[in-house]
């Protein structure tokens, strides 16, 4: 077994930069959420929240790509390119179903309980970036992730037997499959195809708006009640900015460093609960903290390098 090697987890300069604003982006959404609820609830329509979330992120990536490019390419990149369209209706259906679902599950479990039984997508990413990317994972990179699913759920071993029997645990798990599929083929997308990555998003965020439209003109409600509720334009705007650095992090690096970046995210979500919101641990929260981290470590011997081969791709990510 050799050292760690650095240079595997983060190929390139701003692979590092990312893993690290990946990771603060995603602990800053849970509490926001959080803290955007009232009595276990909502105040405003979180469909419509994801609604311009998307937009947002489509108006970004837009705005990018003519800034680096100019207008007439961004049109003619859309136009040649739009076959591949298609291919973004299937991830971008996942995405719907777990933005939405994040919502939802938020108000049944707080942050840390949450962040952790979302590791249990660890062996779902794991099974499908096999059959994908055709890439069998060793024994030592499955030890280091059933390592860490056992680390995610040793905290609810102790007070939630009764999840087996919760309809909590149906949607996390729902949304853990969601994650990992659309995590892992989104990778497969960006990794598979010379389209620039800014125009791959455009395709994803469009679908996504459509998705998101036709759930929003089904719902009662649509407020925002940006004036009531503070937190919630910051909530649409970090949502907005993981969706993405979440693609240059995929183009970069790889669903199994994205899934481990995620399970860091419960180590120092654990402790801002517990000083924001006054969430205790436990000593089964930090056992579990001590083998997830010990999980993280074990991984970083022998962690797997899918970085993309094309050089097209490599200097568009480079200049991220």
């Amino acid at each position: 077994m050799d050292f760690i090697k650095v240079k595997d987890l983060f190929p390139t300069k701003g692979s590092a930069v990312i893993f690290v604003l990946y990771m603060v982006l995603f602990i800053n959404q849970g509490l926001l959420v959080t803290a955007s609820q009232s009595n276990k609830s909502y105040n405003y329509n979180t469909i419509s929240a994801v609604f311009l979330t998307e937009v947002l992120k489509l108006v970004f990536s837009i705005a990018f790509f003519i800034h680096r490019q100019s207008t007439t390419e961004f049109f003619s990149q859309l136009v040649d390119n739009r076959k591949a369209f298609l291919l973004y209706l299937i991830p971008s259906s996942l995405y719907c179903l777990y933005n939405n679902l994040a919502y939802t599950n938020l108000v049944i479990f707080d942050p840390t309980t949450y962040f952790l039984l979302l590791q249990l997508r660890v062996v779902v990413t794991g099974v499908v970036f096999q059959v994908l990317f055709s890439r069998q994972l060793t024994r030592h990179q499955w030890m280091s992730l059933l390592c860490l699913t056992v680390g995610c759920m040793i905290k609810e071993f102790h007070s939630q037997l009764s999840l087996t029997l919760n309809s909590g645990l149906f949607l996390i798990l729902l949304q853990v499959v969601a994650s990992s599929t659309a995590g892992v083929y989104n990778e497969y997308l960006l990794k598979s195809t010379t389209v620039p990555i800014l125009i791959q998003n455009c395709y994803l965020y469009i679908s996504s708006i459509i998705l998101n439209g036709v759930l929003l003109a089904n719902s009662e409600s649509r407020s925002l009640n940006l004036t009531q509720n503070n937190y919630v334009l910051w909530v649409i705007v970090n949502n907005a900015a993981i969706g993405i650095v979440t693609s240059f992090f995929l183009s970069k690096l790889n669903s199994i460093v994205k899934t481990f970046a995620s399970a860091l995210e419960l180590v120092f979500t654990a402790v801002l609960c517990y000083l924001i919101f006054g969430i205790h641990i436990g000593w089964n929260g930090v056992l579990s903290v001590v083998v997830v981290v010990f999980s993280v470590f074990l991984y970083s011997f022998e962690p797997v390098n899918n970085s993309k081969q094309k050089e097209a791709q490599e200097t568009e990510t480079e200049q991220v």
